[in-house]
């Protein structure tokens, strides 16, 4: 008959880490609490009163006990401390090779989706011995995403992106939770993270996805692509930076030189602040006339875009940008010749412009996701 684990499996390269520094905590605070617990009874029989005409003595304090008890449990603080902080940089600096997955949490459920296009809702298939990113915002309230098995948990936040990564090494089904009171369901929100070895989760992407998956013609950089043309987006950031807008080749990842003077790095949440508050951050050499989208676009389609930011960041100014993969080539995308209202970062277009086909608050645009 089998019990409850005392533990969750370990099921990913960091849960020995993570372990093996809470067992660690454990044990240094069980030996300090036992240590104090023994002097105290120690003491309390050596010092106590054995008549009642006796008076204590006076002790003359010890300046090598000061140094000892001062020392000691400093160094072993200072142990915990850099171990926690060399564990903590690890995880919150993803491999290069990390499998890129973006994920949108909403009261009650988890929407993921991959660079491939793929769409799952509360299930996440991901292959073994393979790092995977996770890009992660909600639609309403803080949530907080937690695999027990793999020791990983980070919350998730409106209005800005929260990133967190995982290596699974063993095949199975393990069990996501939101640990962040969200709402009356918020014991609901549930999920599970199945791990496949590689050729079957390749077939698994490339069999439409099976139980839990949508079908996903586009990739998310694709579907920003159409949506950048959509809003009319490139009639501002032309390739070779001659319209009202920068060109955003190249810029993905690199600093970005400011009116005010100051250098910030193109990163997600700097291309998601430009769309819905572009003149937080102003590019030098540009006027600040880029309206805002804020509400006009999904964070499904703010995802979409910035993949598709991020598809341009490897690609060198004044060239003509590629397809990403899994889209349409450019000259396959009408182009708008009035700019419209611009979804891009630093760029504005011309003042007393009007969208030619921005959509409204909650229509999906191709390459959305649907909200179930």
């Amino acid at each position: 008959m089998g019990g409850i684990p005392f533990f969750p499996q370990e099921a990913s390269t960091a849960a020995p880490q993570v372990d093996a520094l809470f067992f660690f905590l454990v044990g240094l605070s069980t030996l300090i609490t036992l240590g104090i617990a023994a002097l105290i009874i120690y003491f309390a029989v050596k010092y106590r009163r054995r008549s009642e005409d006796e008076i204590g003595e006076q002790i003359v304090g010890s300046t090598a006990l000061e140094f000892v008890w001062t020392i000691i449990p400093t160094g072993l603080a200072m142990i915990a401390f850099f171990w926690a902080a060399q564990l903590y940089l690890h995880r919150v600096s993803p491999p290069s090779n990390s499998l890129e997955v973006y994920v949108v949490a909403k009261q009650w459920m988890w929407k993921f989706q991959h660079v491939d296009g793929q769409r799952e809702i509360d299930e996440l298939h991901v292959p073994v011995g393979q790092p995977v990113k996770l890009t992660m915002t909600s639609q309403d309230v803080i949530h907080s995403f937690f695999v027990p098995a793999f020791r990983v948990k980070q919350d998730v936040l409106p209005g800005r992106y929260t990133t967190t990564w995982f290596e699974a090494t063993k095949t199975g089904q393990y069990r996501l939770f939101c640990t962040q009171y969200c709402g009356t369901e918020h014991a609901q929100m549930t999920g599970s993270v199945i791990v496949m070895e590689p050729d079957e989760y390749e077939a698994w992407l490339s069999g439409g996805g099976g139980p839990g998956a949508q079908p996903a013609p586009q990739s998310p950089a694709a579907a920003g692509q159409q949506l950048f043309q959509q809003l009319g987006c490139s009639g501002c950031h032309k390739p070779d930076g001659s319209g009202p807008g920068p060109s955003l080749l190249g810029v993905f990842g690199h600093p970005v030189q400011l009116e005010s003077g100051q250098t910030v790095i193109a990163d997600e949440s700097y291309v998601r602040e430009s769309i819905l508050n572009p003149t937080a951050k102003v590019v030098a050499s540009y006027q600040p006339i880029m309206p805002s989208f804020q509400g006009r676009v999904s964070e499904e389609q703010l995802l979409q875009l910035i993949a598709y930011v991020k598809s341009l960041g490897s690609q060198q100014p004044g060239t003509p940008p590629s397809a990403p993969p899994g889209g349409p080539t450019p000259q396959s995308i009408p182009s708008r010749q009035a700019p419209a209202q611009v979804a891009t970062p630093a760029g504005t277009p011309a003042a007393g412009t009007t969208p030619a086909s921005a959509p409204a608050a909650g229509t999906p645009t191709a390459g959305a996701q649907p909200t179930p």
